[in-house]
């Protein structure tokens, strides 16, 4: 597997440098400064490509293209949006990146409530998602309409009486923190504006939504084929309904939709095992076997779920998925690939939402992904591959 790192650009606070000097050898990048419905042109891509290479470094996955509401909605702009993807998606192709890394969660991308939660371990402080506070602030804070529909009544009581516990500066730090997953974030967002937004999406099913992802891949998996880049869809994360709005790529029956959709290698999925092991349904070994052949790329990170549904992000090697079985799966997709020929590459894979550590707790940082835990994380990960490694090879030397 080839060892990646999140970086979002120059003006990340983790440099290129730094990037190397944790021995991966790829980078995970987009053209973070170039506005949503607005195509990438090659030069700009080829610009970015140039100073990853530059600084020793390979660009290996594109995440993300971004992708317009309009596509998930459906609607009458729908069309010249997917013309617009298609363009960067060939321009990335045109330019050499191999693999693109994208989602179809509606309105909100990546939720959590708390993103500086001291866990009990006292392993610093980590992503966490507590479904009391959420629903507080969809129901009681935010005030979306009918919202309280969407709950359980019990928690709904205990949203209520947290909501009023809560000081004026508790909840705006709340919605700060849920924010920071919606479009623009904080910089853009009101709770007026949070609202039209998912009124915009009000009438659409999961039916619909799905619906609108398969057509989407209809269209631009012949030009993936045709360029040379692979697709890997990301799950919701967290995978189930947030605000009321249908999520149609969390369980393994929503993964056979996306792939039997279009039977390409080029149709692929991005392996998150945190998002998809936020549903503790959602067996993970399991997934990576029965998926294994439409594998692009890996997210590698582990959750702890409780009992009400809320989630905080644990260490690689820990939390309710079993990471080190994962990642044998992983390990045999590629010598089987080597094996019957496939020329793709080795998998990439990246160490995702590490805990802010030591002196990063003092320092900017994008939320999850700090210096410091990532390379504990990309460390633990190292470690078990090396050993998994060794068996496999013993099983082969043995057959």
């Amino acid at each position: 597997m080839q060892e990646t790192w999140r970086w979002y650009g120059p003006n990340d606070p983790i440099t290129l440098e730094h990037v190397r000097q944790t021995g991966a050898t790829g980078v995970v990048t987009a053209l973070h400064e170039i506005p949503d419905g607005t195509s990438w042109p090659l030069e700009e891509i080829i610009k970015r490509k140039e100073m990853i290479e530059a600084a020793g470094l390979e660009w290996s996955v594109c995440e993300s293209i971004p992708m317009e509401q309009c596509v998930k909605r459906g609607d009458a702009d729908a069309p010249k949006a997917i013309a617009r993807w298609k363009e960067t998606l060939a321009n990335l192709g045109r330019a050499g990146i191999p693999t693109v890394c994208y989602n179809f969660m509606p309105v909100v991308d990546w939720t959590r409530t708390d993103l500086r939660w001291r866990t009990e371990r006292g392993t610093g402080l980590a992503l966490r998602f507590e479904m009391t506070d959420f629903v507080a602030y969809d129901v009681f804070i935010l005030k979306r309409p009918n919202a309280a529909e969407s709950y359980d009544a019990n928690v709904v009581a205990r949203a209520e009486q947290r909501a009023k516990a809560m000081s004026d500066d508790e909840k705006l730090l709340l919605e700060r923190n849920i924010i920071a997953g919606l479009p623009g974030g904080a910089l853009v967002q009101t709770r007026q504006s949070i609202n039209t937004l998912l009124e915009s999406f009000g009438g659409i099913d999961a039916v619909t939504m799905q619906s609108n992802l398969l057509a989407f891949l209809k269209e631009v998996v012949p030009v993936a084929e045709e360029h040379g880049v692979y697709l890997g869809i990301h799950p919701d994360d967290p995978p189930f309904s947030l605000f009321g709005l249908p999520r149609v790529v969390s369980t393994p029956q929503d993964v056979r939709s996306i792939l039997s959709a279009v039977d390409s290698p080029y149709n692929g999925i991005t392996l998150c095992t945190g998002s998809y092991g936020s549903r503790p349904d959602n067996d993970l070994v399991a997934m990576a076997t029965e998926f294994a052949p439409r594998i692009n790329f890996a997210h590698l990170r582990n959750v702890t779920v409780e009992a009400d549904g809320s989630f905080f992000e644990d260490d690689h090697l820990d939390g309710g998925t079993d990471m080190v079985g994962v990642v044998e799966a992983l390990l045999r997709e590629e010598r089987r690939r080597a094996a019957a020929g496939d020329t793709r590459r080795a998998i990439p894979l990246r160490p995702d939402h590490g805990h802010l550590l030591g002196d990063d707790i003092d320092k900017k940082t994008n939320p999850g992904y700090s210096y410091i835990g990532r390379v504990k994380g990309l460390g633990e990960l190292r470690g078990a591959i090396r050993a998994i490694e060794r068996q496999l090879d013993k099983e082969g030397a043995a057959a």
